[in-house]
């Protein structure tokens, strides 16, 4: 079993930055074992794919509407992922959540609708 906690959300103004951090827990949790990204619902829409990155930590893959603006990290050895978001825009502003998904890509996880575990959310809000 892997938990997942998100945290970092927000309001931010249009422009903005906002970081996000997703601390990932669990028995025996490595990220030697999980693709870990980022999923983000807005009002009435449906969840959409926004960032991944490898158990490596070498290979991220990412939406093509956040590509340039946002940036995806992993600590090892804090267990920890990171949504760096520059440039935010209205359309940016949902509920962002973490997953994680065993022995994935991130490319694979960028095509998943339902990866294997995920976190509760953390709303961002983009003011203009």
């Amino acid at each position: 079993q892997v938990q997942l906690v998100e945290s970092g959300g927000g309001l931010v103004q249009a422009g903005g930055s906002l970081r996000l951090s997703c601390a990932a827990s669990g028995r025996s949790f490595s990220f030697s074992s999980y693709a870990m990204g980022w999923f983000r619902q807005a009002p009435e829409k449906e969840r959409e794919f926004v960032a991944a990155i490898s158990w490596s930590g070498l290979n991220a893959y990412y939406a093509d509407s956040v590509k340039g603006r946002f940036t995806i990290s992993q600590d090892n050895t804090k267990n920890t992922v990171d949504l760096q978001m520059n440039s935010l825009k209205a359309e940016d502003a949902a509920v962002y959540y973490c997953a994680a998904h065993p022995f994935a890509s991130a490319q694979t996880m960028g095509s998943m609708s339902r990866p294997y575990y995920w976190g509760k959310g953390t709303l961002v809000t983009v003011s203009s």
